[in-house]
């Protein structure tokens, strides 16, 4: 089977091309800039493409793929602009109509957990989606488009709805970063919210392999939460990476207010991914 990554040089994307390699898959990675040699595992092929400017003679130059997992996104991780719903939503949504309509069958997008709301406690893939920003907002308005362009020409659709990830190549503003960061400048404290807000982390290699293997099933699964299910106070999570790495680092609880865009706790249910990924793949 030939999967296009879309979004292969990012934080997400490099790891799930890396977890679908190491499936055995056909993987073809597009990224918009060149990339260094040994970028992606042997056996990748690699794609220059602007999505914003992809025509439908695009999905032969990808290989006629049997699937797109689709993880490009940008003016991150800036979640208040309205550039995700003025730039980014009809581009992406224009990229993806182009794909089907040239004879992509099946796709993977990834959505994010911010497309549930404000509202606080676990939260299922059946509760009705009330995106509070625009980021938010335009994820799920792709969604809804990708759902209607559904019933005019049929093809499978997984929304992967991401919650918290964190490792290796993650952007230098998110908490891991900073706060090693912190530590190999030998900062004493680490300035952070008072940390009692509950959040769903995975490590990305794990949030890769769920994806991958999601991915490897072609299915048309609608929204999946890819996330832990066990909730856990920042915290707790920033002592955890203290101690696991040894840093000699201490937190300094209150210094930030809690983001405004995002509820005081909440965690994804695993149910229906355990699920799907309980079958053998179709």
């Amino acid at each position: 089977m030939t999967i296009v990554v879309t979004g292969a040089t990012g934080f997400i994307g490099a790891h799930v091309v890396s977890a679908l390699a190491a499936l055995g898959e056909e993987v073809v990675a597009v990224s918009r800039r060149p990339v260094p040699p040994g970028c992606f595992p042997a056996g990748v092929r690699h794609v220059m493409l602007d999505i914003a400017a992809a025509q439908s003679e695009d999905y032969v130059r990808l290989g006629s793929p049997d699937l797109l997992v689709h993880l490009a996104w940008g003016g991150l991780p800036n979640y208040l602009s309205l550039h995700h719903v003025e730039v980014e939503l009809p581009a992406h949504f224009r990229f993806l109509k182009t794909m089907v309509e040239a004879g992509l069958p099946a796709m993977l997008v990834a959505g994010t957990c911010y497309e549930y709301g404000m509202v606080d406690g676990p939260l299922e893939e059946n509760r009705a989606a009330a995106p509070a920003n625009p980021y938010a907002f335009a994820k799920f308005a792709l969604c809804r488009q990708l759902q209607f362009l559904q019933a005019a020409q049929p093809f499978a659709l997984t929304w992967a709805r991401l919650f918290y990830t964190w490792g290796a190549r993650q952007a230098p503003s998110s908490l891991y970063p900073l706060l090693r960061e912190a530590a190999q400048r030998g900062d004493a404290t680490f300035p952070m919210s008072a940390g009692e807000q509950l959040r769903d982390y995975l490590p990305v290699t794990e949030v890769a392999a769920i994806v991958a293997a999601l991915a490897a099933r072609r299915g048309d699964f609608g929204v999946v939460n890819v996330s832990s299910g066990e909730p856990v106070s920042i915290r707790t999570l920033v002592e955890r990476w203290i101690a696991e790495e040894g840093l000699a680092i201490v937190p300094e609880l209150g210094r930030y207010p809690y983001p405004s865009y995002e509820p005081l706790a909440f965690w994804g249910c695993v149910a229906k991914r355990q699920m799907l990924l309980r079958r053998n793949p179709g």
